[in-house]
C-alpha cells in the first residue's frame, strides 16, 4: 500500500505529553512531505490553533490542507474554505438550554471567537482560548447574533460534570448532531454531517486519493471516524481502548514520538 495522505490529530497525538512538537515528529513529517505525501492536521481546533505547528513543519500554501473544528471545516492552510458544515442559531438555542438543564458550562466557537453566556466563565473555556489562540466574547443568549457561523458547540466542565452530560444527553440530540468526547472535560457538538472521518473522505476524494492510500493517527473518541475510514488507521499508544480496537495498528505513545515512528514504519520509502 502506498500512502499518499497522512491525517494527524494534534492534542495527544502530534504533540507530546508536554504539549510540544518533538524534533523527531517534525523531521518525519518533513520527510513525508518531501516524498510528496500530503500531511493534513485533523483537529478540533480552529486554524488559529493549528498555525504554529504548520509553520514549524513547513506546511504552507493553497495546495496543503487542514481539517478543523472536528470536521466542521476543511480548508487550505492559507485559509480557503473547501467544506463547511456549521450549526444553526436554533441549534445553539437548543444546546445552550440543554447545558443549563444539565448544569454544565457551555460555549460555541466561530472562525473568529469563542462565545459563552456563562457569567462565571469556565476555567476550561479560558484554557481553550489560550490553546487555540482565540479570544472569548461573553454574550447573553439574547445578545448572540443570529448571523454567526457556528463551527461547533462545546460542553466544558469538570470531568464529573461532563460524564453527567454524556450520560443524560437526549437520544434526539445524539441523532440530530455529531457528538464526540474529545477530552475528559470536553464534549463537542457539530452539524450531523461533520466528523473527522467524513470530511477527510470528502477532501481525499477532491484530491483523487482513495481510502486505501490514507493513513490516520489519533487517540480520542473524536478520532474514531477517521481511524475507521482510513486504509491504515493507527492508534497512539496512549489512545483510549475504543480507538485501539478500531485501528489496524498501534504505534508508540505521544511521549515516545509515536507519530514519527508510524510515519517511518508505514509511509516513508
Amino acid at each position: 500500500m502506498t500512502i499518499k495522505l497522512i491525517a494527524i490529530d494534534i492534542d495527544g497525538t502530534l504533540l507530546n505529553e508536554k504539549n510540544e512538537l518533538a524534533p523527531a515528529t517534525v523531521a518525519a513529517v518533513k520527510a513525508a512531505s518531501a516524498q510528496g505525501i500530503k500531511v493534513v492536521l485533523c483537529t478540533g481546533r480552529p486554524l488559529t490553533g493549528v498555525q504554529p505547528y504548520l509553520d514549524a513543519m513547513d506546511i504552507a500554501g493553497d495546495d496543503q490542507y487542514a481539517i478543523t473544528f472536528n470536521g466542521s471545516v476543511a480548508q487550505t492552510v492559507a485559509g480557503k474554505v473547501l467544506t463547511n458544515h456549521s450549526l444553526t442559531y436554533d441549534d445553539f438555542i437548543d444546546l445552550e438550554a440543554l447545558s443549563r438543564k444539565l448544569q454544565s458550562h457551555f460555549q460555541i466557537e466561530t472562525p473568529d471567537y469563542i462565545y459563552t453566556a456563562n457569567k462565571n466563565i469556565s476555567a476550561y473555556t479560558i484554557a481553550e482560548s489560550y490553546l487555540v489562540r482565540m479570544l472569548i466574547r461573553y454574550r447573553e443568549v439574547g445578545e448572540t447574533s443570529r448571523n454567526l457561523t457556528i463551527s461547533k458547540a462545546m460542553f466544558v466542565d469538570d470531568p464529573a460534570v461532563i460524564t453527567r452530560v454524556k450520560d443524560n444527553m437526549p437520544e434526539s440530540f445524539k441523532k440530530r448532531f455529531s457528538v464526540v468526547q474529545s477530552a475528559p472535560y470536553f464534549i463537542e457538538v457539530m452539524n450531523n454531517h461533520a466528523s473527522k472521518g467524513g470530511t477527510l473522505a470528502e477532501l481525499a476524494t477532491q484530491l483523487g486519493i482513495t481510502a486505501d492510500e490514507v493513513m490516520t493517527l489519533g487517540d480520542q473518541g473524536n478520532d474514531l471516524t477517521m481511524i475507521k475510514y482510513a486504509g491504515l488507521g493507527v492508534a497512539m499508544g496512549n489512545a483510549i481502548d475504543e480507538v485501539k480496537e478500531a485501528a489496524q495498528a498501534v504505534t508508540l505513545t505521544n511521549a515516545e514520538d509515536g507519530v514519527a515512528a508510524a510515519i517511518r514504519k508505514y509511509a516513508l520509502n
